[in-house]
């Protein structure tokens, strides 16, 4: 997460004399302007004015990315996502929405996907986790499945796919252990989801490893007890989420 200059990359922003013509990183939308960032990136007055729920609509609506580790892990240096926060119900089937559609050819749909995603997240409450024994990261994963499937509460086989892969992902969270850390829980969430997509619907989207790179931001971190840990790793606290 950053404060200052670029909120896609967290580099310092350059200014020049005159205005060219430049894409935005998060709507693409075109625009004339003379600041951007020394990598390159340019995001516009309105998409620097989302809220965080809006940019992550806006985000996964646009990017053509089809690695939800990379994806989350983008979108996270964004300002607007806290270190922890009920914006990350959204996120973790927001990603993962993006980067099935893209992955399967099917862009278009995203938009319409992301919606239903984001009025079903909104009822999962902060605190979940600790006071309702449900952590959100998790639950976006069944809201995820329960989308690409078209599951209802009236179907067979999309309602058990549904069931599960929340399931999957919430005893994953639940052996790397407390106290609760949106970033790990998405991550642990991102990972049981991609095993699952392999294991019971033969989809493989790209994956790499995930190291998280917010430790200093978080007073609750487990350091080296967390697998994602970039210090260090270590597999006595951490449960293998890729086992379904």
């Amino acid at each position: 997460m950053i404060d200052t200059g670029c909120i896609v990359c967290g580099s310092g922003l350059t200014y020049s004399i005159g205005n060219t013509d430049l894409v935005c990183a998060v709507c693409l939308k075109s625009f004339s302007s003379n600041v951007k960032c020394k990598n390159g990136h340019y995001v516009c007055d309105n998409c620097h004015q989302l809220g965080a729920t809006e940019y992550i609509e806006s985000y996964c609506k646009n990017t053509s990315q089809t690695n939800p580790a990379i994806l989350i892990v983008e979108m996270m240096k964004n300002p607007k996502i806290k270190m922890h926060g009920p914006e990350h119900h959204f996120l973790v089937p927001a990603v993962l929405l993006a980067c099935y559609y893209n992955h399967q050819g099917g862009h278009g749909a995203i938009g319409e996907k992301l919606s239903i995603a984001q009025k079903r997240s909104k009822n999962i409450l902060g605190g979940f986790c600790g006071f309702c024994g449900n952590c959100g990261a998790g639950v976006g994963t069944g809201i995820f499945m329960s989308i690409i499937t078209g599951a209802t509460p009236m179907s067979v086989d999309e309602w058990r796919l549904s069931n599960l892969m929340t399931a999957k992902s919430l005893e994953c969270i639940a052996n790397n252990g407390g106290p609760r850390c949106c970033k790990r829980d998405s991550f642990s969430a991102i990972e049981s989801a991609l095993a699952f997509l392999e294991s019971n619907l033969q989809v493989s989207l790209p994956a790499t490893e995930i190291k998280c790179t917010f430790s200093a931001i978080n007073k609750e971190c487990k350091n080296v007890e967390c697998r994602y840990f970039c210090g260090g790793y270590t597999e006595l606290q951490s449960k293998d989420c890729t086992s379904v």
